[in-house]
């Protein structure tokens, strides 16, 4: 945790940090599921996940469906939502991923984590350069989804703050 009472964001995407890619294998889905890839989420990263000392913010497109169906198979109590904006024409100008603006203006200045499987360095730019707090964007292997390691690299940042 940083030296500030109020606790760093951690913000999760779902496809590819949480339902991994990857070959498996995995569990068989069940039937009249919203998402059969679904049956791939760990259930043990839930615990993992609030043990870190953020608050942890779903920002992924499947929005409020999040705490629905991906929440509680990981054991997770409802969590807020970025709410995303419009598509416009800037998006994707320079390689920045269309979150990252939404990502910075939600975080307002706050020290934040960023867990997805599409940031790049042009995203870690552009972080840099409009975010006057620490922020970790960190990319996760869609074809492995989050690991131990990954988790490992999040304790890190957060014991520097």
């Amino acid at each position: 945790m940083t030296g500030s009472t109020t606790p760093v964001l951690l913000y999760l995407d779902v496809d590819g940090p949480l339902i991994p890619f990857g070959a498996g294998p995995y569990p068989a889905g069940h039937e009249g599921e919203p998402d059969p890839l679904l049956a791939r989420v760990d259930p043990t990263l839930g615990p993992k996940l609030a043990a870190l000392p953020c608050e942890l913010v779903w920002a992924t497109t499947w929005t409020a469906e999040a705490n629905e169906c991906v929440a509680p198979r990981l054991g997770l109590p409802e969590l807020p939502v970025v709410v995303w904006p419009e598509p416009s024409d800037e998006d994707g100008r320079g390689g920045i991923h269309w979150k990252t603006p939404a990502l910075l203006d939600h975080a307002a200045g706050r020290s934040f984590i960023w867990v997805d499987d599409e940031i790049t360095g042009a995203d870690r730019r552009y972080a840099a350069a409009h975010h006057p707090g620490r922020a970790l964007l960190h990319r996760v292997d869609p074809g492995q989804g989050l690991t131990e390691a990954d988790l490992g690299v999040l304790r890190a940042w957060l014991r520097t703050g």
